[in-house]
């Protein structure tokens, strides 16, 4: 158990991340090709996946250096998912290229502890060596996340709309406490189940914490093994529920607006800018942001400025179209 301390501080201090984070992907991804466990979720990744490495020339590589530095063991090295990846791939991997020499050998060590690793293992020390590695982790990249980029982006916009809907109407609360079932807040503690079993403590000390949405981890979150490193929290995204019947507004929704609009209303439910739009219906952004102009011109949506991006919510008159179930706004039988 991963027993997360907060203060008030860091309560304010806590973020979440609006975007998949390459280099905890690439450690996920790689556990879930050396497991069954959780394969059948990511069945299509995993085929397409071992393909573009075979066609790559990858698998030596893949087998002998990043399973190893990445092995399903209750740790692997922090300096492989540095927090500068959070800015993109480049950031990340630059990173890890300046990791200093002494850190490198202690993390191995480290690894050494919790499984057998080859001896020259230890040369990631070495800045020319480990820009080998760097470079394969970039070919990996490539060939087994990119492809999927899109769709995991989707996922994740999806995850932030829920946990910004708790925190609005839950407060801290409801924002730890909608994470999932691996995880229970007990202000002002949340209660980790983490990998391997780990028994630990982790006192944030005003730094607050970074959430970080994973398409890739499975059932029990990650975190860094070094206390003193920024804290963050990866933890996996709910399973896709399979998609619900259409009640009778929507049913009827593509033959009063079209097909596409219709899409675009719907993904507007819990607040969308015209990227996540696009990635949700499938269409241009260009072409997204023709049909959000059409839907605020006619009232169904209101569009807000926010620094350089433009969210799109429901107007109470797209709403009440939608039909959307408030549970709050019920009014209750009258009592017999």
């Amino acid at each position: 158990m991963l027993r997360i301390h907060f203060t008030a501080e860091d309560l304010a201090r806590t973020r979440l991340a609006g975007r998949p984070d390459p280099l905890w992907e690439i450690a996920a991804s790689l556990h879930r090709l050396q497991s069954r466990i959780g394969r059948w979720a990511h069945a299509a990744w995993y085929r397409d996946a071992r393909a573009a490495i075979a066609t790559r020339q990858l698998g030596s590589a893949v087998r002998t250096l990043l399973c190893p530095l990445f092995p399903r063991a209750t740790y692997f090295p922090d300096f492989l998912t540095p927090a500068e990846a959070v800015q993109g791939l480049r950031s990340g991997l630059d990173a890890i290229l300046d990791t200093p020499a002494a850190r490198v050998r202690h993390e191995i060590g480290l690894l050494a502890q919790v499984r057998k690793v080859p001896a020259d293992m230890y040369r990631l020390a070495d800045h020319d060596v480990r820009a080998q590695l760097v470079e394969t982790l970039r070919k990996y990249h490539n060939a087994a996340i990119a492809p999927y980029s899109d769709h995991m982006q989707s996922r994740v916009d999806a995850e932030c709309a829920h946990r910004g809907r708790d925190l609005l109407l839950g407060g801290a609360e409801g924002l730890h406490g909608g994470l999932g079932p691996a995880m229970r807040w007990r202000a002002p503690v949340l209660e980790v189940e983490y990998v391997g079993g780990v028994d630990r403590d982790l006192h944030l000390c005003g730094r607050g914490l970074l959430l970080i949405p994973s398409y890739f981890c499975w059932q029990k979150p990650v975190s860094f093994a070094d206390p003193s490193l920024p804290p963050v929290l990866l933890y996996p995204l709910a399973p896709v529920a399979p998609e619900p019947q259409l009640r009778s507004a929507e049913a009827s929704l593509p033959a009063l607006l079209g097909r596409t609009r219709a899409a675009v209303l719907l993904a507007v439910t819990y607040g969308a800018t015209n990227a996540e739009i696009a990635r949700a219906v499938s269409v241009s952004p260009a072409n997204a942001s023709h049909h959000t102009t059409v839907l605020r011109d006619s009232g169904l949506i209101a569009s807000h400025r926010h620094a350089n991006t433009v969210l799109h919510t429901l107007t109470p008159l797209g709403a009440a179209l939608l039909r959307l179930p408030d549970q709050a706004r019920q009014v209750p039988e009258a009592a017999p």
